[in-house]
């Protein structure tokens, strides 16, 4: 709802500026420009709420009065007017090209979306406060929720504590605790499940109004990842059933090529260029093949452009990093425009990889990953992408985790995926995809 609402204002905001700018510049005879300028600046306030969806600028967990919230909301804006001015004077199908309207709308429209997002976000950081909401059962899951709530209050519960259902002596407080905190939401852990009497007091407040959930379920839809220490080998029988998927992954199988030939086709005049660049930087191959775990456990060969000096791993796999010490200077650049990942587009018509899927692991690293991190191994029932769900939404390099617990993360939200995977899901994380990377390329 509240994305919604969201949305529909910044629709509201984008048609008030249009003529606002119109009055501005012709005053009482606006009526006629409007209707003249009505349908190319509707085309431009689709790429507008486009581009902020990209940009997360809908995402609610994102709408905080912070400097990240409002230097990309002006990144933008940016983009949003450069695509504007290629749109009007290089499509001839506009008809029009204004230059001072354009000036004066691209104005008032930041100005109004400025102060429209500004108290936006204020309000919606105080719905917290209004929906109390208490977790029930003491784990490292409701840890982690009660920790997110905290940071995140926009997202409309304000978390008061965890129960412990282990100290009994929480039982004959319980049901006038709720109700003297005004308790609107609760999220209930497994381990509640297994107390009668505390079953027997949250029963009796069903007229009440609350709205109960478990802590798998609200952990997943607030967070956008998996629970790994609520699920079990029943949640995947549950959860992710391979016959539901079948029109999906034909789908999907076809948009790969057609999307690969197309990137391929593109791609392929850059190729002597690449080829020159590396063997004019630094001894060794052109291109860099690499063992990785495809779906099912299976073993596929990832091919890259090296980036690396030839002798980069001479005493073992190591985790790459963000400014690595093996990296050439050419290596530098292209891992930075994630142009080394270009011949993967042959893995990608091979059938072996999916633009959109869980990063594929290195094997020496598999082994240790599924031995500390419970069903590590469940990531590879799809096949593994050149980008995912993890990538947008984990901080970390798209080349791995640096550590168990940044790995840890990454399952989570590889998980979701799985789950929840669809071509709509697979279109929103492509585009956010090519934001990160222009973002990345410009800095």
């Amino acid at each position: 709802m509240k994305k919604f609402f969201l949305f529909i204002g910044d629709i509201a905001i984008l048609y008030l500026s249009l003529f606002l700018t119109l009055y501005i510049r012709y005053g009482n005879n606006f009526d006629v420009q409007f209707g003249f300028h009505m349908f190319p600046f509707t085309i431009i306030f689709a790429v507008w709420t486009i581009i902020f969806y990209i940009t997360n600028l809908y995402e609610i967990s994102f709408t905080k009065n912070n400097i990240r919230f409002f230097s990309d909301f002006l990144y933008s804006i940016a983009a949003i007017s450069a695509i504007s001015i290629f749109l009007f004077y290089f499509i001839p199908f506009f008809r029009i090209t204004p230059k001072t309207n354009f000036f004066i709308f691209i104005t008032v429209a930041t100005i109004l979306q400025t102060l429209w997002r500004f108290y936006f976000n204020r309000l919606t950081a105080k719905s917290g406060y209004q929906n109390n909401t208490l977790l029930i059962g003491l784990s490292q899951q409701s840890r982690e929720l009660y920790d997110f709530l905290l940071a995140n209050p926009q997202l409309g519960y304000g978390a008061l504590g965890i129960i412990d259902v282990e100290d009994r002596a929480v039982y004959g407080i319980l049901e006038n605790l709720i109700k003297q905190k005004n308790v609107k939401t609760l999220v209930l852990g497994p381990s509640v499940y297994e107390i009668p009497h505390i079953i027997d007091v949250l029963y009796r407040l069903v007229g009440f109004g609350l709205n109960f959930h478990n802590l798998s379920d609200f952990y997943e839809q607030t967070t956008g990842r998996v629970p790994l220490g609520v699920i079990d080998q029943a949640w995947f029988l549950e959860n992710l059933s391979e016959g539901k998927k079948r029109a999906y992954e034909l789908g999907k199988r076809v948009l790969d090529v057609i999307g690969a030939f197309i990137i391929g086709a593109v791609s392929l005049p850059l190729y002597p260029f690449i080829v020159l660049a590396i063997e004019l930087d630094s001894k060794g191959p052109v291109f860099y093949r690499q063992a990785r775990v495809g779906r099912t456990g299976k073993i596929l060969t990832l091919i890259k452009f090296r980036t690396m000096f030839y002798d980069a791993e001479k005493t073992g796999p190591v985790w790459a990093s963000e400014n690595d010490a093996r990296t050439t200077r050419v290596g530098r650049f292209i891992r930075k425009t994630r142009i080394d990942e270009l011949p993967q587009i042959w893995n990608v018509l091979r059938g072996e990889m999916s633009f959109v899927g869980p990063r594929p692991e290195r094997p020496e690293f598999h082994g240790k990953l599924q031995g500390e991190i419970p069903f590590y191994k469940e990531r590879y029932l799809v096949k593994p992408g050149l980008t995912g769900w993890a990538q947008i939404k984990h901080k970390l390099d798209f080349r791995g985790g640096m550590t168990i617990a940044d790995t840890y993360e990454k399952l989570q939200h590889d998980l979701f995926y799985i789950k929840n995977r669809s071509l709509l899901l697979d279109l929103g994380i492509i585009l956010k995809t090519i934001n990160i990377l222009l973002k990345k390329a410009i800095r």
